[in-house]
Order: C-alpha cells, then sequence, then structure tokens
C-alpha cells in the first residue's frame, strides 16, 4: 500500500509470534538487505505447497494453488483453476526501499502463508493465493505500471476472469477491518463503459466480505476509500478487486469523521493530492508510517493476526 531512511533493526527476542511457524522467517523477510523473493520460496518450498514462479513483464508473481492441480507443463498449459470462479487471495511482496515493510505488507503474506497452510490441509478446493510483485511504484509511474496490471490481463488469458480478487494489504496494525471503497470513488469518476461494468463484481465481492465479517461476529468494520494498492492496477485492466486492511480502532473513527466533514478527501486520495503536507497529516497515523522507517514490527498487533487468517478461512467457505 502506498500512501517514505534506514530501518530500524528489530529484536526478535521481543517478538513471541515471530518464533512459531510460518513466521520464523519474518525477520529474515523484513532485514534491510533481505531478498524477500528467495526468503519467500523457500518458505513456500519448507511447507510443500503447490507453488509456481509466474514471470510478467518483468514482475515475478508467486503462485500458490490447492493440492492436486498438476504443474503448467505436466497439464498441457491448462491453467489450474481455469474458466471456474476461485477466490484468489493477493497480497504484494515487495516495498520500498529503506523501509523495513513491516506492516507494508510483510505481516500480509505472513498471513496469507499461514492460510494456505491451513486450507491445504483442509483439502479446500476453489482458491488461488497470488503474492504480487511490483506494487510499489517510482515517481512518475502510475497504475498500469503496477505488477498487478499486467498480471490482470495475463489472468484473463488463462481463463481467470471471473475470479473473486480479494487483495490483503497492511494488515498488522489495529483492530478494525477496512473494506476499502477507493475503486468505487474511480468508478463514479469514471465514463468508461467497459470499467463502469465492473460496479456489479465489485458489490458482490464487497458483501461476500460483509457476510464472512458477519458470520465471524466481527462488530468492527469500516467501508471507506484508502490508499492506492493492487486494486487499482487490476480494475485499470478491468478485473474488479477488493482491498482488505486493518486500523486501529480510534483512528478508524477519527477517519470516519473526516470523511463525513470532508467529502472531497476522497477525490485528494485518488488525485494523489493527499500528499500536500496539512492533507497528509489527516490520514490515520497508521498510514502515514507506511513506506518509510516508521514501518516497524513494533507496530504491529499480534492479536489481530488469527481474525485476518480466520477472515481469510471463512471468506473462501462457500455455502
Amino acid at each position: 500500500m502506498r500512501t517514505s531512511k534506514s530501518p530500524i533493526p528489530p529484536i526478535r527476542d521481543k517478538y513471541d509470534w515471530a518464533k512459531v511457524d510460518p513466521y520464523d522467517r519474518y525477520f529474515d523477510f523484513i532485514a534491510p538487505d533481505a531478498d524477500r523473493y528467495t526468503v519467500l520460496i523457500q518458505n513456500i518450498e519448507k511447507y510443500k505447497l503447490n507453488s509456481a514462479v509466474i514471470p510478467i513483464e518483468g514482475n515475478r508473481h508467486i503462485f500458490i494453488f490447492p493440492p492436486g492441480h498438476k504443474s503448467l507443463r505436466a497439464s498441457g498449459g491448462v491453467f489450474p483453476l481455469s474458466n471456474t470462479t476461485p477466490y484468489l487471495l493477493t497480497a504484494h511482496y515487495d516495498r520500498v526501499t529503506g523501509s523495513p515493510g513491516a506492516n507494508d505488507n510483510s505481516i500480509a503474506v505472513f498471513l496469507l502463508l499461514n492460510a494456505a497452510i491451513t486450507l491445504t490441509h483442509r483439502k479446500v478446493g476453489k482458491w488461488m493465493i497470488i503474492f504480487t510483485d511490483k506494487e510499489e511504484l517510482k515517481p512518475g509511474e502510475g497504475p498500469e505500471e503496477q505488477g498487478s496490471f499486467s498480471l490482470a490481463k495475463k489472468l484473463k488469458l488463462f481463463g481467470l476472469e471471473k475470479s473473486k480478487i480479494f487483495n490483503f494489504d497492511a494488515c498488522g496494525t489495529g483492530d478494525t477491518f477496512i473494506l476499502s471503497t477507493l475503486t468505487d470513488e474511480i468508478l463514479k469518476r469514471s465514463d468508461q463503459a467497459a470499467i463502469q461494468n465492473i460496479r456489479t463484481s465489485v458489490l458482490r465481492l464487497r458483501d461476500r466480505a460483509l457476510v464472512t465479517a458477519d458470520t465471524l461476529r466481527f462488530e468492527k468494520i469500516l467501508l471507506a476509500p484508502t490508499p492506492f494498492s493492487d486494486d487499482v492496477g487490476f480494475l485499470r485492466a478491468g478485473l474488479a478487486s477488493q482491498t482488505i486492511t486493518i486500523l486501529p480502532s480510534a483512528e478508524a473513527e477519527q477517519y470516519e469523521a473526516l470523511l463525513r466533514t470532508r467529502p472531497d478527501f476522497a477525490d485528494l486520495i485518488i488525485s494523489g493530492k493527499v500528499k500536500d503536507p496539512q492533507e497528509y497529516r489527516r490520514l490515520p497515523e497508521t498510514w502515514r508510517n507506511l513506506n518509510s522507517a516508521l514501518d516497524t514490527p513494533s507496530r504491529l498487533t499480534p492479536d489481530v493476526f488469527k481474525n485476518v487468517i480466520n477472515f481469510i478461512l471463512q471468506l473462501v467457505m462457500d455455502k
């Protein structure tokens, strides 16, 4: 998630949760000189997950499939779950230079990895996890340079255009689930018929997320626009997705109050003008810390991890 010099070295002994599988490689993943791709691949191989790396326009996207699906080569090139409607769960694994990336987006990667292990053991079938590359953009780049943009085009070629895509970003700090309405705001401002047709799909994804939260009896839920994530790249390529993030309840309440008094704030997020110092200070503190040296493990709230994993597991359990 984008909203920014050197990271603060973590002290592992302070974090008991990071001593337990699969989080035991988490601090390797956020180390200043980490080869994040290699650490992630090693962890996936450790748990013998059914995976594949698919390079697309120079980006390396890491796919995890349910057990039993053959590799592309063994299946004669037929992509797993092609021409079906699987749950496609995504989290970007890249980070901004100079930031540990503890919340953005390392913890969501490990939460999805945890969920993949559980789903594999439970033999739940219609899901797929993608750890996406190049969510973070350089100055001057736009959504069509995002890895999710070219990934979405490839997913269509794979017969996965009907996938139910849920994007997890910055899910490690707080207790309030934020269901992003950023794509709604973009759709409101677009006159492109092809993009407008996605609106129904977006609302269906949100309804599924709300039903999931209600089933789990989560009480702290907020629908609100959030900073750009992979959802915008997906949208530009014609695929609907729902981004899910987390905020502390106090920050969520303040942000909700801001949106009531400043309905134009969504425009600032979309246009990038929220970077103006006066407006930037209005963002929740958790988001202001992203992409900076302040995005450290000390700001994570491990109590929320279980809720995120339960949400993921319940989400893919179609009735």
